[in-house]
């Protein structure tokens, strides 16, 4: 058993400690809107702060939603930063700025304590299933310490290199991700626009070439018309800035992700930031004149 601290027990967080607590660790919980009565009944132990929570456990991990809430959380008042002693692990598993993380591993690095970025992709689904992929920057002896932790929240784990490139591969998985539920949203309003019905048509492409994940989940939340999220579209703008953002310092084109971009910022005007981001079909739907459904 291992003394666990965890910063962030939301939508994501609150499952991901709990299976951390079912394993049989101890859990050290803060969140600034209040730790989840669930991780409550299960035992875990309230702290009044990042720096609190440092203080009582071996391993820190921080859950939130973006770069700025990160460098809060480790290097703000009370932060994590204040309650570290040599020899700990902190373990990031936000979806943030690479180049940010670089700097914050330094910082947590001249402190002599190990610093591990470990993005997730999955969703809700995957925290609460414990079917996490998980994407690591980080040495191999914090990838050693944070391994065992990752085998209880997640199935696909891979150490992607050193410190910011598990956030790189985030950043890249959220392109991936944009484009196909672009291309599908796209195929699907074009079959039915035509006349076909856009649920047979998918189950038609479920067996060929075009066949995918997101053609899977997503394609039958945009025939169902099943819009509560799973992943908000205003995170996934999050993950999108970070893209586009990074690709312009690095003098990169991604026309394709700007577009993507273009068509979440479309469906935020129409109130639609906590849409899950399958919702992006709307923005095609609203061009067209025409539903999918």
């Amino acid at each position: 058993m291992s003394k666990i601290g965890f910063i962030g027990t939301g939508t994501m967080g609150a499952p991901m400690a709990g299976h951390l607590i079912d394993g049989g660790h101890e859990i050290t919980a803060f969140d600034v809107s209040g730790v989840a009565q669930s991780l409550v009944d299960k035992g875990a132990r309230v702290a009044g702060s990042s720096k609190e929570v440092a203080e009582a456990s071996e391993i820190i991990i921080v859950m939130v939603p973006d770069t700025p809430h990160v460098r809060a959380v480790l290097f703000g008042e009370n932060g994590v930063a204040e309650g570290l002693s040599p020899g700990k692990t902190v373990i990031d598993m936000s979806s943030i700025s690479p180049v940010e993380t670089k700097a914050f591993a330094k910082k947590i690095n001249d402190l002599d304590c190990e610093y591990v970025d470990a993005p997730v992709s999955g969703g809700e689904v995957g925290a609460e299933a414990a079917t996490l992929t998980i994407m690591c920057g980080a040495s191999e002896t914090g990838f050693a310490t944070a391994k065992p932790l990752f085998d209880l929240m997640g199935k696909n784990i891979t150490l992607v290199g050193g410190n910011g490139d598990g956030q790189t591969c985030k950043v890249a998985n959220q392109i991936i991700v944009a484009l196909n539920i672009e291309a599908v949203a796209e195929a699907l309003l074009f079959a039915s626009k035509a006349g076909a019905d856009p649920a047979k048509v998918r189950n038609a492409l479920m067996g060929g070439f075009a066949s995918s994940k997101i053609l899977e989940v997503h394609g039958e939340r945009m025939v169902k018309r099943t819009f509560d999220p799973g992943f908000r579209i205003e995170l996934h703008q999050k993950d999108l800035n970070l893209a586009l953002s990074s690709a312009r310092a690095m003098q990169v084109c991604l026309p394709n992700t700007a577009t993507a971009q273009e068509l979440f910022n479309c469906c935020a005007a129409q109130g639609g930031s906590a849409w899950d981001h399958s919702a992006m079909v709307r923005a095609l739907e609203l061009m067209a004149g025409h539903d999918v459904a």
